[in-house]
């Protein structure tokens, strides 16, 4: 039976675009290639274990901020959000001096320039620029987030202080937009937040309402080819064998997976294929899970972020020992005063991993595991300058590389923040939701903005354009 709306990937856009439509009373259908929902939001299980693949913390959900009126229409504030130090949400550690980030903009300015005195007014400034990006999505697009640092700054300490907690984005002084920059940084700024439990909660609250609204969840359904018709794409054909009928898709794939989905196209010029296949993908993250054993480590209610040296925006480009990563501790969901999880994330480039990009998970070398061994130590090395009991206090080591991400997530480069945007050509590295096919639209962390904030602004902006057009043919 034809439907009204089917997406393609599972992911927190997918499921947040059929969340809002299915809530409209269209028909929905999610179309997942994996086993279950999720995409980079999902969980795994290792001996009784959950660990998350992608979420860590959300910034900006107490009330009247950025995020919270969107995860209250999408049922997500029922969750168990648990409130991040307002003293210090992220602490950042340089060449062995740390700083914290405090809660609410004057605060965050003010706590900042007691460490920083002669920067008081810049900082005042900083904050400023912040909060106008986050409010008015002003014109910082084409802007460069390092040259604004630059000409705002004298203190080149305070500018790796301030772009120390960007490891959840790409930091690239050549291309990053101010906007991304501002906006990856400031609602966390509003307050930050984890969830006391694992990621799957989101994807299993968002499931639970498409399916209660009527829509359906699909899995095992990896979508071969998207068939165009007269300049509109008509179904959606599966691996499996089945043929989906709808009068509108919507992508949550990367661009280039969604386009080459589409084999013949009177719609679809060379020129704009190109354009998608030879945009620039943003580096991944090597990630260490860590077991702890009871009683050895106490909760921390923040975010770490440690850097051997002041070079922020340049570690990962080296080829030395890891010079850079962020440190997140699980909520206990005993009621402990002890952590039972921790995770190490450091930026890795897709350099790095390509000896083993014709290979998949379960079927790599020993040098492949080799490399892991190495890359987990320095990050375990490294972790251990903030934390002096972490070396004793393991007693299981889980690992995934960018690799393991294209693998699960089908991510060209085992990208961890989309397509890499650039303030010198933002028309070219910012995508619409609409593409040139007037029935298929796209979502995601590849259009404007990644993570939770990123993704669920995208999910508005993607359905709203699709009820506009749905409501002018009435």
């Amino acid at each position: 039976m034809k439907t009204d709306i089917i997406i393609i990937g599972s992911g927190l856009g997918g499921l947040e675009c059929a969340h809002i439509l299915a809530r409209k009373g269209m028909s929905v259908k999610v179309l997942e290639r994996q086993t279950q929902a999720g995409g980079c939001l999902q969980s795994y299980c290792r001996n009784g274990r959950r660990f998350d693949t992608g979420l860590h913390y959300v910034g900006g959900l107490g009330e009247g901020q950025h995020l919270h009126k969107a995860f209250s229409d999408l049922n997500l504030l029922r969750l168990p959000w648990h409130h991040l130090d307002a003293e210090g949400f992220d602490l950042v550690t340089i060449e062995g001096r740390t700083f914290p980030f405090a809660e609410g903009y004057g605060r965050f300015a003010n706590t900042l320039a007691e460490y920083f005195p002669k920067e008081r007014q810049a900082l005042v400034k900083y904050t400023e620029m912040l909060r106008n990006t986050a409010e008015t999505w002003n014109d910082s697009f084409d802007s460069s987030a390092y040259a604004y640092l630059t000409e705002t700054f004298s203190d080149d300490m305070l500018i790796n202080v301030l772009s120390g907690t960007s490891i959840k984005m790409e930091l690239q002084r050549e291309t990053l937009p101010l906007f991304n920059f501002a906006h990856g940084t400031a609602s966390y700024i509003e307050s930050s937040w984890r969830l006391k439990g694992d990621g799957n909660m989101i994807v299993d609250s968002l499931s639970d309402d498409i399916r209660n609204y009527g829509g359906e969840i699909l899995c095992r359904a990896e979508v071969s080819e998207l068939i165009e018709k007269d300049g509109k794409i008509v179904a959606a054909r599966c691996t499996n064998g089945e043929t989906y009928e709808a009068d509108i898709f919507i992508s949550n794939a990367h661009p280039a997976v969604t386009f080459e989905l589409i084999k013949e196209s009177s719609v679809l010029k060379r020129i704009f294929r190109r354009r998608i296949n030879n945009m620039a993908n943003t580096f991944g993250i090597f990630t260490v899970q860590l077991v702890i054993k009871p009683g050895t480590i106490k909760y921390f209610n923040h975010n770490k972020y440690v850097y051997r040296k002041p070079n922020v925006w340049t570690f990962f480009e080296n080829d030395g020992p890891t010079g850079g990563l962020m440190i997140s501790a699980r909520v206990p969901e005993d009621g402990s005063d002890y952590v039972s999880q921790i995770d190490l994330l450091t930026p890795m480039c897709w350099e790095q991993c390509r000896r083993w990009s014709n290979t998949t998970v379960g079927h790599r070398d020993s040098d492949y595991l080799e490399f892991k061994k190495k890359k987990t130590d320095e990050c375990i090395t490294l972790a251990a300058t903030v934390l002096p009991q972490l070396n004793d206090a393991v007693s299981e080591i889980y690992t995934s590389s960018p690799l393991t991400y294209r693998d699960y997530n089908n991510t060209p480069d085992g990208s961890a923040f989309g397509t890499r945007k650039d303030y010198h050509n933002i028309i070219m590295t910012m995508l619409s939701p609409r593409t040139p096919i007037s029935n298929l639209f796209l979502t995601g962390q590849n259009l404007m903005l990644h993570g939770l904030e990123g993704v669920t602004m995208t999910a508005y902006q993607t359905t709203s354009q699709i009820l506009n057009d749905y409501n002018k043919n009435q």
